[in-house]
């Protein structure tokens, strides 16, 4: 378990060593009074009188422990928190590191829900195994051991009456550890599925209210807390006896060591004063060894959440090299792509040409591998089988930062931060001049809602660009693009959300962005792409014909009937309207 943790203490693991220190000065300092007690009884019980001073001295004696008690704890807690806040950063981090590498797909699938779990609230919960379990259950247990060694030196015979107790409540710890032990994993799984469905509840609000799904979605999200709610009940179930056990014995250190010392006693075989004192030695060590194996409890989880959080983020890297780009032209070759989610593999052997200055389109119907085939070309994931280069460069042997300065992605779905417009876009080139962003804007048609706002470009987007309408997000993006002026750009549905109004500009903005760039777009309207180039009729995962649009007319059934389609909804209207 420390070896696990180790890795993220590193310079602050001296602070965890300060707190067990600190804290178990305190623990001395509460044992302590249990002596000076004892110091006042003896003389009681062997019939002689009591000075008052020396019992003054012994009450001041017994102040004087509860302050140093309070004072090195609370010092002990201040130093084990540095540690464990420390020790959460850099966890986080590492994590985050990890996060980075891996594929934007893997990141996906993983859940916007369960990652929110993970980077908050199960960190969060490590803070209290770090900054209490640890120290604390180290100091509260070896300071117990001590005193049970002193009480077999006193009387072996009292020491092993005094055992039994433990014997017994150390039994029931195990057991419970070790039946919660065996639901631990479904437990935090069911927490996660709880997280990740309370979230899409929420977020897809809008069309249960719309499309009265109330009942169907309130239905999973009662079914997946009560599935949450059953495990953490058969959990607590399982535990709660041997819980509720050793509680009840690990205190009571005197369950035996009362009556069968007072049989010793009266029988000749100890002094009473020996009595007294193992006594006044067992108050002290209940409370110390309860809290201890309370804490115990808590190792494995410690164990058990960060060997978790590992294992999630510990998926397959992304395949990156360290070059630079030393293509030599931005011509683009796909050739023999495999590729799967999962075990199902959605593109077969794909094989396609892009020319530097040219544009070229991918149709398709829906889940024929289009918007896959783009992701891969800017490495969102890796590939199962087979290249994609680059000017003759494979993409995987140069660093994702070279990439991504030579590719721009444009999607159907753009995220802005909630930040100024202004800084949305000069995303695309953080060392843009104000002029060249204000440009950029300009050429991605934005001037025309910009001037609606008071603040302009400055305006604040709102979380998740809410301030805007989809359009209008959609042409911060290509402002961001234009801005960016990468050689190779990749259009994913870029005009999904334009109405007729807007259209017009978006193409405008959009005959800016492919100026000279070698050009793969996505489109589902077939009009906006019968100029290009090259189209490639996609279907079930294969590329079935590649050429000009007059020419697939004519030779490709596949696009003929695609092309039919496009046309008559482009003329669909409502009857009567």
């Amino acid at each position: 378990m420390f070896k696990r943790v180790a890795p993220y203490i590193g310079e602050f693991k001296k602070y965890t060593v300060w707190a067990v220190i600190m804290m178990s000065i305190g623990i001395i300092a509460s044992v302590l009074p249990y002596f000076f007690l004892y110091q006042i009884i003896s003389p009681l019980t062997a019939g002689e009188s009591v000075d008052m001073k020396f019992v003054l001295i012994r009450v001041a004696l017994v102040a004087l422990c509860e302050i140093v008690y309070s004072l090195s704890y609370v010092q002990g807690l201040v130093y084990s928190h540095i540690s464990a806040y420390n020790t959460l950063k850099n966890l986080r981090i590492s994590l985050q590191g990890k996060l980075e590498k891996q594929p934007l797909g893997t990141i996906k699938e993983l859940g916007t829900g369960r990652i929110k779990k993970v980077f908050t609230d199960d960190i969060d919960q490590i803070e209290l195994l770090l900054a209490h379990a640890i120290p604390e259950g180290i100091a509260n247990i070896a300071i117990p051991v001590i005193i049970i060694v002193l009480m077999f030196i006193v009387d072996w015979r009292l020491g092993l009456l005094s055992l039994v107790p433990l014997v017994v409540g150390m039994f029931a710890m195990s057991m419970m550890m070790k039946q919660g032990m065996s639901k631990m994993n479904a437990y935090y799984e069911s927490a996660a599925r709880m997280n990740n469905t309370i979230i899409e509840y929420v977020n897809g609000m809008e069309v249960v209210k719309v499309f009265n799904k109330d009942g169907d979605s309130y239905k999973k999200f009662g079914d997946v807390v009560r599935s949450y709610r059953d495990f953490t009940i058969a959990w607590y179930k399982v535990c709660w006896p041997w819980m509720a056990t050793y509680s009840s014995v690990l205190p009571c250190l005197v369950l035996l060591m009362l009556p069968f010392g007072s049989g010793m006693v009266l029988g000749g075989f100890i002094s009473l004063d020996k009595l007294i004192l193992v006594m006044c030695m067992s108050f002290a060590v209940g409370p110390s060894v309860l809290k201890a194996l309370n804490f115990a409890g808590k190792f494995p989880q410690l164990d058990y959440k960060i060997a978790e959080l590992e294992k999630m983020m510990d998926k397959p890297a992304l395949k990156e090299g360290t070059s630079e780009f030393t293509g030599k032209n931005y011509d683009i070759e796909f050739k023999d792509i495999h590729f799967g989610y999962g075990e199902t593999e959605v593109l077969h052997g794909v094989d396609m040409s892009l020319k530097q200055g040219t544009t070229t389109a991918l149709i398709g119907e829906s889940g024929s591998g289009k918007s896959t085939l783009a992701k891969l070309l800017v490495h969102y994931y890796d590939l199962n089988t087979g290249s994609i280069t680059i000017g003759g460069q494979d993409i995987t042997d140069m660093s994702l930062e070279a990439l991504n300065n030579h590719v721009a992605f444009v999607s159907q779905e753009q995220f802005l931060f909630n930040t100024s417009l202004y800084e949305n876009i000069l995303i695309g080139r953080p060392d843009a001049t104000k002029e060249e962003v204000m440009e950029a804007a300009r050429r991605a048609q934005c001037e025309e809602f910009l001037n609606r706002f008071p603040d302009g470009i400055m305006t604040q987007a709102g979380d998740g660009g809410k301030q805007l309408s989809g359009g209008e997000r959609q042409r911060i993006s290509l402002a961001r693009a234009l801005l960016k002026d990468a050689p190779v750009i990749v259009l994913d549905e870029a005009t999904a959300y334009m109405d007729p109004e807007n259209e017009e500009k978006m193409n405008a903005a959009l005959d800016e962005i492919v100026k000279d760039k070698t050009v793969l777009v996505i489109a589902h309207r077939l009009s906006t792409i019968k100029n290009a180039d090259s189209i490639c009729v996609m279907k079930d995962g294969l590329c079935i014909a590649s050429d000009t649009h007059d020419r697939l007319l004519q030779t490709c059934s596949e696009y003929k009937k695609l092309w039919d389609a496009s046309v008559s909804a482009s003329t669909w209207k409502i009857k009567g309207a």
